[in-house]
């Protein structure tokens, strides 16, 4: 396997037009994700926007892998405006297949954790992965997220079978 040199940061605004062409390929590389080869489907100046809003938000992030100064990955964090709700973060994690098994989701995990800690607002992770992805819900586990629930039928894929679905957690504290 070679070595491969990335860079984890924040995403910003100037970041809309790689973000959505790297969630394009990625959603028509793996059925793990509820993302299809449509991607976000958003323009280029409303993910801009949304990428401005996130910058300033205290419980929403969005941060980038970068390779070569092309995205190969995305890492969120996304939760409530509502007060009772806003210390709940639902993470999302988003790799090109090419960077799979190279720990970068790992990678992109532990910044996440740190950048909740960091936050003063999110005191509680939360993740949904297909129980088929076994790979994915052991590198949460060894992490440090536990499966609260199996959701039968929590997802289903193209062809119409139901799946079941992890809900894992991680409380900040």
């Amino acid at each position: 396997m070679t070595e491969v040199e990335f860079t984890i940061r924040e995403a910003i605004p100037t970041d809309a037009a790689e973000i959505l062409r790297a969630l394009k390929i990625i959603g028509s590389q793996t059925p793990f994700l509820v993302m299809d080869e449509k991607g976000l489907e958003m323009t280029i100046e409303e993910m801009s926007e949304n990428l401005g809003n996130l910058y300033d938000s205290q419980n929403n992030v969005l941060m980038v892998a970068l390779a070569d100064n092309k995205v190969i990955g995305t890492a969120s964090v996304k939760a409530s405006a509502k007060k009772r709700m806003e210390h709940i973060g639902e993470i999302g994690i988003s790799i090109l297949k090419d960077y799979w098994g190279f720990g970068l989701g790992s990678l992109m995990m532990e910044e996440l954790i740190d950048w909740a800690k960091e936050s003063d607002v999110i005191r509680r992770l939360e993740l949904t992965v297909q129980h088929r992805n076994q790979r994915a819900v052991h590198v949460y586990e060894k992490i440090g997220f536990v499966t609260e629930a199996i959701m039968p039928r929590g997802a289903k894929t193209d062809e119409g079978e139901f799946l079941d679905v992890h809900l894992m957690s991680m409380m900040i504290d």
